[in-house]
């Protein structure tokens, strides 16, 4: 006689599974490109069963957007009080890494929570950049102790902006060794002078929508954002517009191409004749954090929403990510023989976290101080 087939168990964790399937799949592919099917597929379920869970796609992203912030605090709980820093960002980076995954959500809390839900989820990160703080004051007492926990953090975080391939150990070292140098970076003079091409003059009609759609979209976020809007805003019927773009989602992709050659070219200029790798890095540093004062609205833009455009117009822009990162990779290496490729570029997007972290906790407000201030912070991240 041949048994019956035992009868599937529900696992008791399921709603933590669910959560750590849709937190990969909104870093992966953003809140508006996710589907719950998609979800539920990656936690073997039926969309049905999912909905058992979380009544709406809402309710489910709400939930992955603090478990980040949940899994530092109760971490930070458990360190003492009067612990040293290597091992307060010792066990931030050993949380962060273990869930690079999902760790990623958190760039669209801003556009996508309500005002409730935000005002919840910050509360939690200014209690983790708090005690981080407090411990940075204690272990180097000179002031801007928040902007360097931020920044510190933000080279943390920065592993879950990208795909890099490396060893969890390794990558733990390497990164709590960088947040730790910028914990200490020290008060520093002006920033380094560099040019930046002008942006292009607004001469044509398609150049004007470019230029009107970023503001709309860093306001309002980019799927709030209506084809209808687009053509108000520039004095079109809204047929109109798709005389110079198939949609929206081509605008915004025009504009971070066109922002990314901005960038590019700069680079160009700026290392023209630039030998010493280290000047080199240099140079690219505050080309870097010029660029990201210069154009904050459309990173902030481009960091949340290129995600989640159709892989045809995400092509592109990840293939000129590549190459400016390939530069820094290059000259890092000549300067850090030690490094090899892998570490290089966890270290240059590492710049990158703090450039992000630091310039929003200024509010992107640009001076030469702050310029200066997040500069030395990305040199400190990549120790040189």
């Amino acid at each position: 006689m041949t048994a019956e087939p035992a009868a599937a168990v529900r696992p008791r964790n399921r709603r933590q599974l669910i959560v750590e399937a849709a937190g990969a799949v909104f870093s992966e592919r953003g809140y508006h490109a996710a589907s719950m099917e998609e979800i539920a597929a990656g936690v073997g379920i039926t969309a049905a069963a999912l909905y058992r869970h979380f009544p709406n796609k809402y309710a489910l992203f709400a939930e992955c957007a603090n478990v980040m912030a949940d899994r530092l605090v109760a971490a930070l709980g458990e360190v003492p009080a009067d612990a040293a820093l290597p091992d307060v960002l010792a066990a931030v980076t050993r949380v962060t890494v273990a869930h690079r995954a999902a760790g990623g959500v958190y760039r669209w809390e801003a556009r996508y929570l309500n005002r409730d839900d935000r005002r919840v989820l910050r509360g939690k990160f200014a209690h983790v950049v708090g005690r981080v703080a407090e411990v940075v004051h204690r272990a180097h007492p000179w002031p801007g102790e928040h902007l360097r926990a931020v920044a510190a953090l933000g080279a943390i975080g920065s592993i879950t902006m990208h795909h890099n391939a490396i060893a969890q150990r390794r990558v733990e070292a390497l990164l709590q060794a960088s947040a730790l140098r910028v914990a200490a970076t020290g008060p520093v003079a002006d920033a380094r002078a560099v040019e930046l091409p002008a942006p292009p003059v607004v001469r044509t009609r398609r150049s004007e929508i470019l230029a009107a759609a970023v503001p709309l979209f860093e306001r309002d976020g980019f799927a709030a954002v209506t084809n209808g809007m687009l053509a108000e805003a520039v004095g079109l019927a809204p047929s109109g517009l798709y005389r110079y773009f198939p949609g929206k989602a081509d605008i915004l992709a025009a504009a971070c191409l066109q922002a990314a050659a901005l960038l590019a070219q700069a680079v160009e200029h700026n290392l023209r004749g630039v030998t010493d790798p280290r000047e080199a890095l240099s140079a690219l540093t505050a080309t870097y954090v010029a660029y990201s004062f210069e154009h904050s609205a459309l990173n902030s833009v481009a960091n949340a929403e290129v995600v989640g455009l159709p892989a045809g117009l995400r092509r592109p822009l990840v293939a000129a990510q590549r190459e400016h990162i390939a530069v820094w990779e290059q000259h890092l290496r000549q300067a850090r023989p030690d490094l090899d490729a892998r570490q290089a570029r966890v270290l240059v997007h590492a710049g990158f976290g703090v450039v992000v972290e630091a310039g929003r906790r200024l509010r992107w407000q640009d001076s030469p101080g702050h310029r200066a201030a997040v500069a030395a912070l990305f040199v400190s991240a990549l120790d040189l």
